[in-house]
């Protein structure tokens, strides 16, 4: 079982919430999209409304009302970067701002020389979690699992020292397509690939992760309160790397399926 989020209006915007008129969420069966009423956090029942994928707008597969991401969670990208391991997870916020979808194009800033592909397994938690200090229990907390492309200017982010311009403009956190439930998929093994216009340029798996997922989800919760739907980023592996105008970056986990999205320059 997989879900998909839509809207029927072909404008509706990435960042549109769940109140928006016209967002719905479907199950994906074949290739289309099953509509189902409510949402995958509470209660839900699949209708006899189909849709085919070009006759909705697909949607990042959540809306947060905040994104956390984990820093330097493989020790091949922190080493690839010249950073140490770190003792603890590594936060950092991206803003809603940056969501997009597959499919939408990721705007390459006037600002910046050089920006990054950095593919990752995103976690969609389902219920309010706060001080949750046992990471078994921390990881019932989630609902589900999705892909996810931390865009990264990434001299912006050495300028710097701290991340937030050079992770947070607009179409910095592509997300999608889909959500696969926690309850039918197991991420703690998991690969991780990113091409580049058709080249494998990072193949990690999460059973890297220095922090796994419920230590993740255990932290974040004893420094902030998530709420349903919001999305943690739990780090890339390493290979990451330099995209360019019209080029696609393509990211894919197994049992997910592929967030594609092709670059072009903001003018």
């Amino acid at each position: 079982m997989k879900f998909v989020r839509f809207g029927l209006d072909p404008q509706t915007p990435a960042t549109a919430t769940d109140a928006v008129t016209g967002v719905r969420w479907g199950l994906v069966e074949g290739d289309q999209y099953r509509q189902v009423t409510g949402n995958p956090f509470s209660q839900w029942i699949a209708t006899s409304r189909f849709y085919s994928p070009g006759q909705v707008r697909l949607l990042p597969p959540c809306s947060p009302s905040k994104i956390v991401c984990i820093g330097r969670n493989y020790a091949g990208h922190a080493k690839e970067l010249s950073n140490p391991v770190p003792a603890e997870p590594l936060l950092f916020l991206k803003p809603p701002s940056s969501l997009i979808a597959s499919g939408d194009v990721i705007l390459y800033p006037p600002q910046s020389e050089r920006v990054d592909y950095e593919g990752e397994l995103g976690i969609v938690m389902g219920r309010r979690c706060s001080q949750v200090t046992d990471p078994a229990e921390a990881l019932a907390y989630a609902f589900g699992y999705t892909c996810v492309n931390d865009v990264t200017a990434r001299d912006l982010q050495k300028r710097d020292v701290q991340f937030t311009r050079g992770k947070g403009f607009d179409t910095f956190c592509a997300v999608g397509p889909c959500l696969a439930p926690r309850e039918e998929f197991d991420a703690s093994q998991v690969w991780v690939r990113t091409w580049l216009d058709g080249e494998l340029k990072q193949d990690g798996n999460t059973r890297d992760l220095i922090f796994p997922l419920g230590v993740i989800i255990s932290y974040v919760s004893q420094v902030m309160t998530l709420e349903p739907g919001d999305l943690i980023a739990t780090g890339t592996p390493a290979g990451v790397g330099p995209m360019q105008p019209g080029s696609t970056v393509t990211v894919a986990i197994e049992g997910i399926g592929e967030l594609r999205n092709p670059i072009r320059r903001r003018k």
